[in-house]
């Protein structure tokens, strides 16, 4: 029992900084701003935040809309097949909405003619409303045949 030294402590996991010490960081940072000193800062990229994607030239460039650079949009006759499918089937865009797991303005968009097209919702409404909107016969009824596998 002579070797055990009750003064001596081992940290097995260290703690962050508390928040009061983060402000005073954060005005130890300011102080030295103000007082014309060179600070250096980095600032991770998406810290914090629930970014998965990044934007590339291109979709900034589409983002800019221009006239020989543009989104596709949703063809008016697919938004009317949308319509008259999801009427007779007596379901309102929310209800629609909320059978293939989407916001109510997503169908509006889609009805409208604004959407930009997403196959994999445009697969959902499909099977929702039973007609086809893709491909050569948009308006038809959708065939419902076994899945292969």
């Amino acid at each position: 029992m002579a070797e055990s030294d009750w003064d001596t402590v081992t940290v097995l996991r260290k703690k962050g900084p508390s928040a009061a010490q983060a402000k005073s960081k954060q005005d130890a940072i300011l102080a030295a701003q103000r007082r014309g000193e060179d600070v250096e800062t980095s600032k991770k990229w998406a810290a914090g935040q629930n970014k998965q994607h990044f934007i590339t030239k291109n979709t900034a460039k589409l983002d800019r809309e221009t006239e020989e650079l543009h989104h596709d949009r949703v063809p008016l006759e697919v938004g009317k097949v949308i319509q008259q499918g999801r009427q007779s089937k007596g379901m309102t865009q929310k209800d629609l909405a909320t059978k293939i797991n989407e916001k109510p303005q997503v169908i509006a968009d889609y009805e409208s003619g604004r959407a930009i097209p997403n196959n994999q919702v445009m697969g959902k409404i499909e099977r929702a409303i039973g007609l086809k909107l893709r491909g050569k016969d948009i308006g038809k009824p959708l065939e419902t045949g076994p899945k292969g596998k």
